[in-house]
């Protein structure tokens, strides 16, 4: 049955599967595209995927390790998400909005942000925004949610708010360029924006 959880490296191979070979790691990207875009990123296993792609689980840690740096290949990301979550982990959970945004901002400001950026404007172009979605609530913000459910009850709201912020931010820097936030240093941006953000996720909240 799918499940959230990252299937072990060490799955041993099945009968019937095929093996390793030219355009396997391109079968994997087809079959896991489709189902995180079903599912969600915590809603589909490594063997579910394995088995859409007819190979053996241990062929999809060979080409992409973890579940999560699948799931980055399939958005065609330019970076390990594990780079952005550790930044947030370092912090307390008073600093999250600031790590947060300058992890995120400082991605989609560098040379690898295109990637991202061309993502978003296909989603906005009328593209299915489900990778998008899942990529945000599930991977960037999950760590997050944990971390901010007081009351309990209100993770989901705290940050579904804190979300849609930086979405607006990224959307008016990057793709509509709108001045001066278009322009603005990075440093400037979290330090105007960042407390907003944080309120949504710590402040005070009716559930």
């Amino acid at each position: 049955m799918p499940g959230g959880r990252d299937d072990a490296a060490a799955d041993h191979v099945s009968g019937g599967r095929r093996p390793g070979k030219s355009g396997t790691r391109e079968q994997i990207l087809a079959a896991a595209r489709t189902r995180f875009a079903e599912s969600g990123f915590d809603g589909v296993s490594v063997r579910a995927i394995a088995a859409d792609a007819a190979v053996d689980p241990a062929l999809v840690h060979h080409y992409f390790g973890t579940k999560r740096n699948l799931f980055a290949a399939a958005l065609a990301l330019p970076v390990d998400p594990e780079t952005v979550l550790a930044q947030v982990r370092a912090v307390p959970v008073d600093e999250i909005a600031r790590a947060v945004l300058r992890a995120v901002v400082g991605l989609w400001d560098s040379p690898q942000g295109a990637a991202v950026i061309g993502a978003f404007r296909t989603v906005l172009g009328g593209g299915d925004p489900q990778l998008i979605r899942s990529f945000i609530l599930e991977v960037a913000l999950k760590e997050v949610r944990a971390r901010v459910d007081t009351p309990p009850g209100s993770a989901e709201v705290r940050v579904s708010l804190a979300a849609s912020h930086m979405i607006g931010i990224l959307v008016a820097r990057r793709i509509l360029e709108i001045e001066p936030l278009a322009s603005m240093p990075l440093d400037e941006l979290v330090e105007r924006c960042a407390p907003q953000i944080q309120h949504y996720l710590t402040g005070p909240i009716e559930v």
